[in-house]
C-alpha cells in the first residue's frame, strides 16, 4: 500500500474529524457547566442545515449568508429548547434528563419528517466548493480545505473567548463549580442559555459542512454524527473542550484509515469501529486523552 494512498486517508480523515470536532465541541460546552448529555444536539444540527438550505432555495441568499442566519436560528432554537425540556429538570437525577434529551431527540426527528417528509434532498453548493486541487500523488477539493480552515478558526476564536471574554471565563467558572459561580453573583440561567446557543450554532457549522461534503440532508442526518461526536467527546475527555477536538480529530482519523486499510468487506462497519475505538480508548484513559481525574466541585 503506497505512501501516497495513506496520505490520501489522512486528508479525507482530517476532514471528516473536524466536522466531529466542531460537534463534540458543542457537546462538551453543555456537559462541562450542566453535567447533561444532550442527545438533541445531532438534531439542532438538521434544523439549521434545513434553515440553510430553505434560504438558499427560497430566499436566494448566498451560501455563507445563509449559513449565519441559520446559525442564528439554530442558537434560538438551542435556547428554547433547554428552557422548555432542561431547566425545569435542572436538579433531577442524570437519569432524567438523559430521557428527556432522548425523547426531545424523538420529537424533533419526528416533527422533521412531519414537516419535510423523509425522502433525502439534494444539498447543491456553489461549483467553487468542488473544485479539485492536486498537491503531488494526493488530491482533494476546496470544500475540504473550507472544513478544516473553518474549523481550525473556528476554534482559535473559542480559546479567545473562553479566556478573554466575561461571559467566556463566567462560563469556564460555572464548569469548575456551578454553586460557588452562582454565589459570586454569575446568573446560571444566562450562561447555560448561552452554551447552547453556541454549541447550537457550531453544529449548524459542521451540519452544513457536512451537507456540503456529501451533497444530500434527511431528517435524520444528525443522528449518527451526532453519536459519534458524542464518542468523540468522550475519547478526547467529555466536558474539555481541547479534549472534544482532539477526540474529534482522532475519531475521523481513525474511522478513514481502518475502513480504507481494511479489506471492502469491512466498510459497512465503520460505525461499529467508532465504538470498538472508544472502548479501547476507555480501557487505557477512562476520562479520556484529555479529561481531567478531578471531580466538579458545586
Amino acid at each position: 500500500m503506497s505512501g501516497s494512498y495513506i496520505a490520501q486517508q489522512l486528508i479525507n480523515g482530517l476532514s471528516l474529524g473536524s466536522v466531529y470536532a466542531l460537534i463534540a465541541v458543542g457537546y462538551s460546552i453543555v456537559y462541562g457547566i450542566l453535567r447533561l448529555i444532550n442527545f438533541a444536539h445531532g438534531d439542532i444540527l438538521m434544523i439549521g442545515v434545513y434553515v440553510t438550505l430553505f434560504l438558499m432555495i427560497q430566499v436566494h441568499l448566498p451560501l455563507p449568508v445563509a449559513c449565519l442566519l441559520a446559525m442564528a436560528s439554530a442558537a434560538l432554537i438551542g435556547m428554547f429548547i433547554e428552557r422548555l425540556a432542561y431547566r425545569p429538570l435542572r436538579k433531577a437525577s442524570e437519569e432524567a434528563t438523559l430521557i428527556t434529551s432522548l425523547a426531545v431527540s424523538i420529537l424533533i426527528e419526528n416533527l422533521g419528517i412531519m414537516t419535510v417528509t423523509a425522502q433525502p434532498r439534494a444539498f447543491n453548493i456553489p461549483a467553487f466548493f468542488s473544485q479539485g486541487i492536486q498537491v503531488g500523488p494526493v488530491q482533494f477539493t476546496t470544500m475540504n480545505l473550507v472544513i478544516v480552515g473553518t474549523t481550525a478558526v473556528i476554534l482559535l476564536v473559542l480559546v479567545a473567548f473562553t479566556t478573554r471574554t466575561k461571559l467566556g471565563v463566567a462560563m469556564r467558572a460555572c464548569a469548575d463549580n456551578l454553586t460557588a459561580a452562582n454565589l459570586v453573583g454569575i446568573n446560571i440561567n444566562v450562561i447555560v442559555a448561552a452554551s447552547f446557543a453556541l454549541g447550537s450554532a457550531l453544529a449548524t457549522v459542521a451540519g452544513v459542512m457536512l451537507a456540503g461534503q456529501y451533497g444530500r440532508i434527511d431528517p435524520l442526518m444528525g443522528f449518527v454524527p451526532g453519536l459519534k461526536a458524542f464518542v468523540a467527546a468522550v475519547l478526547g475527555g467529555i466536558g474539555s473542550l481541547p479534549g472534544a477536538a482532539l477526540g474529534g480529530i482522532v475519531l475521523g482519523s481513525a474511522e478513514i484509515l481502518l475502513v480504507g486499510l481494511l479489506p471492502p468487506a469491512f466498510s459497512p462497519y465503520r460505525d461499529a469501529f467508532v465504538f470498538i475505538i472508544l472502548i479501547l480508548v476507555l480501557l487505557v484513559k477512562p476520562n479520556g486523552l484529555l479529561g481531567s481525574t478531578e471531580r466538579r466541585k458545586g
